[in-house]
């Protein structure tokens, strides 16, 4: 091979190199935003760059495949959506308190399946592997949780966060809780269903 021939051949080796860990990486953020959806968006603006989001992201991969986390049998799934309607049904007369148990019942289930309850970050950001889609909805409820603590929410943003409370709680149960039992099980007046309108 002549110095020219080896030089070229080089250059190739290289840029095929360069290419192959460029597709690498692509690969990788397109792996790590459709696994986490629009929480990845959030780290991203969150953090001075997308390589330190993404490195936080794949980390909370890490610890959440260290997690035991357990299925629901049928008999904690159909307690859990029991005592949810029961959430719906006492909302018209005390709305702050409901908000209140709601966010102990998402936390109770959060903890039967197996994920830590430290503080809400923690919580979030364990949740945040395999329920990102729903984490939106946790962070609103929280929030006005919080504001309702200081006597700051209405009752139409208490009404929000009992829907945004459902949506994680629906994803971490794996149904509806409303609509979960038999039919011959179910109330028959429908009009205490807050979340359904």
């Amino acid at each position: 091979m002549s110095p020219t021939q080896v030089v070229v051949t080089v250059i190739l080796v290289l840029a095929l190199a360069a290419l192959a860990a460029v597709a690498v990486v692509a690969g990788r953020r397109r792996a790590l935003r459709q696994r986490f959806g629009p929480e990845y968006d959030r780290v991203v603006a969150e953090r001075d760059s997308r390589g330190a989001a993404e490195r936080e992201l794949r980390e909370r991969e890490r610890r959440h495949a260290a997690l035991e986390l357990t299925p629901l049998d049928p008999e904690s799934r159909a307690r859990y959506a029991a005592a949810w309607e029961e959430l719906q049904v006492r909302f018209v007369d005390s709305p702050d308190e409901t908000v209140r148990d709601a966010d102990e019942l998402v936390s109770r289930l959060i903890a039967e399946r197996g994920y830590p309850t430290g503080d809400f970050s923690e919580r979030i950001a364990n949740l945040s592997v395999e329920h990102a889609r729903t984490l939106t909805h946790y962070r609103d409820a929280h929030e006005i949780r919080l504001r309702t603590e200081r006597g700051e929410a209405s009752t139409e943003e208490l009404r929000q966060a009992l829907v945004h409370y459902r949506a994680l709680f629906a994803d971490l149960l794996g149904a509806d809780p409303v609509g979960h039992q038999p039919p011959a099980q179910r109330q028959p007046d429908h009009e205490h269903d807050v979340t359904s309108r």
